[in-house]
């Protein structure tokens, strides 16, 4: 047990230093490494399978929905880029450059995406002509690149992993319900396959998405109380189409524009999985997207029948769920603490006594609990188990989010809890910027959401006296 012991020994505590606990499980844990370009990652083998995982069930319910996948290039070039005022006034201090191919200067820079609606909408003025060719539901699976100041893998690196959805359609009620459909389709994956418990609501003008009308958002708040902005969807009403001059022949042979959406989920969800589930002994991850759902760990291997079985048991497994079996020589104690790192969501333990009695033992990554099972019910004994981590996974989430949510009826509160209690804090605004400005320069919070499910807290804004319009989720956020 010793080689456990230093194992776990070698994490951070999240206690003692929540940013160095964090940085410890992505490299031990063999997520990413740091590469020699400042602000970019190495994606290593087993986080590249786990946002597979993450690709494939997204992808396959974007395509359930109608969306079809498309490849934009990665350049656009600077006139492009311009069409549309406040986009590249947003995007402006993030964007790369590209200013020379070979030896020769570009008469045109070219900048490396930052995002993707510039692309959509040059594309989408050469093949919308009609109605007829409506709406157009298009996604695409790519990287981009942001200039980031300050980086942390996964969280916030220059060239990030994402999707992003680009659609045009008729109306504008079209396009809203378009918005709030890719909304919805997040927050059911973050919380029935990630089990991460989120608050679905609009971002405030100040916060919401360049050049869009209209942001949703879902934000889930994280081990150590700030928020993580875990995906987004933007309406952008036809401001893009009349800069991009994308018409088309209506109905009633009228020319019209058409409403656009855009909606992406990053790689930065790796980071807001680690700091959801996350423990001391490493990671923790919800069997919907884990890389390994089971591993096999067989006991006492110099035992006559044990290899053999567990190998028997790999090859039943494989058929039902994505399954290890470590045969290595190292002891199972060292196993135990690796796969517990990894946070491989259930392990099966198999010996000699187990054999005689035909059965196994399941221990749960997210409580540790300890099943005997029979091993002529391993075909629902282990799609049982793993349901169990993930309602207890998303359970836990929630719990401490709630724990972590505080109300607020004064400015003083306000800044009592901000400093004192890491969270989400609730309090009521009355729509006016300059309040917004005041809370984060006095608390040092941002507004996270305008929650789509209200509470009356209180009559008046906390920081000027008006009437109130609205209840935010306030916090600190990565």
């Amino acid at each position: 047990m010793a080689k456990q012991e230093k194992m776990v020994d070698a994490i951070t505590s999240m206690e003692e230093d929540f940013a160095k606990w964090y940085t410890d499980v992505v490299k031990k844990a063999e997520l990413a490494s740091y590469s020699s370009v400042r602000g970019c990652m190495v994606v290593r083998p087993y986080a590249t399978a786990l946002w597979e995982n993450i690709h494939d069930d997204l992808d396959r319910r974007f395509k359930e929905l109608g969306h079809e996948n498309v490849m934009m290039p990665m350049f656009i070039p600077e006139s492009l880029l311009q069409k549309e005022k406040d986009h590249v006034e947003g995007f402006a201090p993030e964007v790369a450059w590209v200013t020379h191919g070979g030896e020769e200067e570009l008469t045109e820079r070219l900048c490396v995406r930052p995002t993707s609606e510039t692309l959509f909408c040059d594309h989408y003025r050469e093949i919308i002509h009609s109605y007829r060719d409506l709406p157009k539901l298009y996604n695409q699976w790519c990287s981009v690149v942001r200039w980031e100041k300050t980086t942390r893998p996964f969280l916030r690196t220059m060239e990030f992993f994402w999707q992003e959805g680009h659609t045009m359609h008729e109306t504008r009620e079209e396009a809203i319900a378009e918005t709030e459909r890719m909304l919805n389709v997040y927050a059911d994956f973050c919380e029935q396959d990630l089990a991460i418990p989120v608050v679905k609501g609009q971002k405030t003008e100040k916060e919401q998405f360049a050049g869009a009308q209209a942001t949703y958002t879902i934000e889930a708040l994280m081990h150590d109380g700030k928020a993580l902005q875990s995906g987004t969807s933007h309406f952008f009403g036809d401001g893009f189409a009349r800069a991009f001059d994308i018409k088309y022949t209506a109905r009633d042979n009228s020319f019209q524009y058409p409403f656009q959406t855009s909606w992406g989920m990053s790689s930065r969800i790796i980071g807001a999985i680690i700091m959801t589930h996350g423990d001391n002994n490493g990671l923790v991850l919800p069997p919907a997207v884990a890389p390994i759902q089971v591993v096999i760990v067989p006991i006492a291997t110099h035992k006559p029948g044990v290899a053999e079985k567990a190998e028997e048991l790999y090859n039943r497994l494989k058929a039902f769920c994505r399954v290890k079996l470590d045969t290595t020589d190292n002891s199972p104690g060292w196993k135990f603490a690796e796969y517990e790192m990894k946070g491989v969501p259930l392990r099966l333990e198999i010996g000699p006594k187990d054999i005689e009695q035909n059965q196994c033992v399941l221990v749960r990554r997210d409580n540790r609990e300890k099943t005997f099972v029979s091993l002529d019910t391993l075909e629902t004994a282990i799609p049982e188990q793993l349901q169990k981590v993930r309602d207890g996974l998303y359970q836990s989430a929630l719990e401490r989010r709630e724990a972590m949510t505080y109300t607020a009826h004064t400015l003083d509160e306000i800044k009592d809890i901000a400093a004192n209690k890491p969270g989400f804090i609730k309090a009521m605004w009355c729509g006016d910027r300059a309040c917004e400005d005041a809370l984060k320069e006095q608390a040092g919070i941002t507004s996270r959401c305008i929650p789509f499910e209200q509470e009356e807290i209180a009559d008046v804004c906390p920081v000027c006296g008006k009437k109130a319009a609205k209840m935010l989720y306030w916090g600190k956020a990565y």
